[in-house]
């Protein structure tokens, strides 16, 4: 099931972020979050919201089993309420909502930690799966760490040829290629969910 899953590969673990995080289906939203922004200062908004996101992960993967013991909370629980994330994450992938905005429209403004670094990239559903990875294998911190370096360098990469994918995949593709990336996601949030679950019933029949 899925803790098993958790317990996997260095590889698995990093795909599993990259499509949490979307990078290719967050590009709409990039885009309007930076259309105020001076084209000088764009690369400088980009490392520092993409930094900001790394170091939020890095403190859910590092302090994430201290605040579950704190709040007396066990795995499967955080599983079961990964798993419902997850999924309406998903579901919000496949089926967007008509007329959200994120972005805000007023003139000049720079995107600081919010909407860009926070929820776009470390959303609801990255800080639940790394705090999950923290507290099922301790001893593959580093790996996971990795992991999270890497799908924020993807994050980063996309976003500085954010312009250009749009203009080359046009918005139809990318919109494709988000709804794919949602199923994905809804099969793994599934798997999460039953897995908790499972380890939950078998927990209180001891």
């Amino acid at each position: 099931m899925y803790n098993r899953r958790m317990e996997q590969s260095f590889l698995s673990v990093t795909i599993l972020l990259i499509l949490i995080t979307d990078p290719l289906g967050n590009i709409p939203l990039f885009i309007a979050a930076l259309k105020n922004v001076q084209p000088a200062r764009r690369t400088r908004v980009i490392l520092r919201e993409c930094g900001i996101a790394f170091v939020t992960l890095l403190v859910f993967l590092f302090f994430g089993s201290a605040f579950l013991k704190a709040l007396h909370l066990s795995n499967e629980t955080l599983r079961i309420a990964g798993g419902i994330i997850l999924f309406l994450i998903a579901i919000n992938m496949v089926f967007p909502a008509s007329g959200a905005k994120l972005v805000d429209d007023e003139q000049g403004s720079e995107p600081f930690i919010v909407p860009v670094a926070i929820p776009l990239i470390a959303g609801p559903s990255a800080m639940t799966t790394v705090m999950l990875l923290s507290s099922s294998q301790v001893a593959l911190t580093l790996e996971w760490v990795g992991s999270i370096f890497i799908a924020i360098l993807v994050t980063t990469v996309v976003f500085f040829a954010s312009q250009k994918l749009e203009m080359i995949l046009g918005k139809r593709f990318l919109s494709a290629i988000e709804k794919l990336m949602g199923l994905v996601l809804t099969t793994i949030a599934i798997d999460m969910l039953l897995g908790g679950i499972s380890t939950y019933i078998k927990a209180i029949q001891l």
